[in-house]
């Protein structure tokens, strides 16, 4: 039972009911307020493409206006979304790193022995390669918060599979996530005039990673000094003794 006020519209009924009709028009705006956003980022990301392939081709200066044309955006809607070229070549780099971020965190968590692990990771970034504008790349070295702090946790989940091929003795102690940044950076930029670099960047990921298996490699200092090599070298020279 609906109790309302005398004379009272049935709009303001105690039970709070609207009529269907006025219920629609804030359904309708929600839609477009939706949809509008659902453009907005369709045209976020076709931008964000476009410019990593214009900037991998020409440069980053590449104009601005062309960055849009190969969008299918106006070059009004580029500005609003990315108002100067440092914003945009920022974007290009937060994006990168979020790609690199999502297969060093998938070598954290693979199951696969540390080596195994890394080789899934150069897989995953040289396949994206297209996709990675880097400062080890010749991109713009950026110190926004967000992009430290995605290198920092990219560092962080490395180490961790490091971490696990030390322990089990499949990785060398002397491996840095360093190491594998910098690879990883190298094989996701092809060498001029080769003719099928996916496939040897895929070898040289697999040496890397050979190199990194754990060997009984000498301390600093524990090798044979000078002397004892020189000494070593003379009685090697002499005839073998008669006696």
């Amino acid at each position: 039972m609906t109790w309302s006020l005398p004379n009272a519209s049935p709009l303001f009924s105690l039970r709070g009911t609207i009529p269907s009709g006025m219920s629609e028009a804030p359904t309708e705006a929600l839609r477009v307020t939706r949809r509008l956003r659902t453009d907005a980022a369709a045209n976020r990301e076709r931008i964000l493409s476009a410019a990593t392939i214009a900037v991998r081709r020409d440069g980053e200066r590449v104009p601005m206006a062309t960055i849009a044309d190969e969008a299918g955006v106006g070059i009004g809607t580029l500005y609003r979304h990315y108002p100067t070229r440092p914003a945009l070549l920022a974007a290009l780099t937060l994006r990168s790193f979020e790609l690199v971020l999502e297969h060093a965190r998938a070598a954290a968590l693979s199951d696969e022995p540390a080596p195994a692990a890394l080789e899934q990771f150069f897989e995953r970034t040289i396949a994206a390669r297209n996709d990675l504008i880097l400062p080890l790349h010749g991109g713009p070295v950026s110190h926004d918060g967000k992009i430290v702090a995605l290198r920092t946790e990219i560092r962080n989940l490395l180490e961790q599979v490091l971490a696990r091929g030390r322990r089990d003795r499949t990785i060398r102690p002397d491996a840095t996530p360093i190491d594998v940044i910098i690879t990883g950076a190298m094989l996701a930029q092809p060498l001029p005039h080769t003719a099928d670099w996916d496939q040897l960047a895929r070898r040289q990921a697999r040496i890397f990673v050979a190199g990194l298996a754990a060997t009984d490699l000498p301390r600093r200092g524990s090798g044979p000094t000078r002397a004892r090599r020189k000494d070593e070298s003379v009685r090697a020279s002499r005839p073998p003794s008669m006696t």
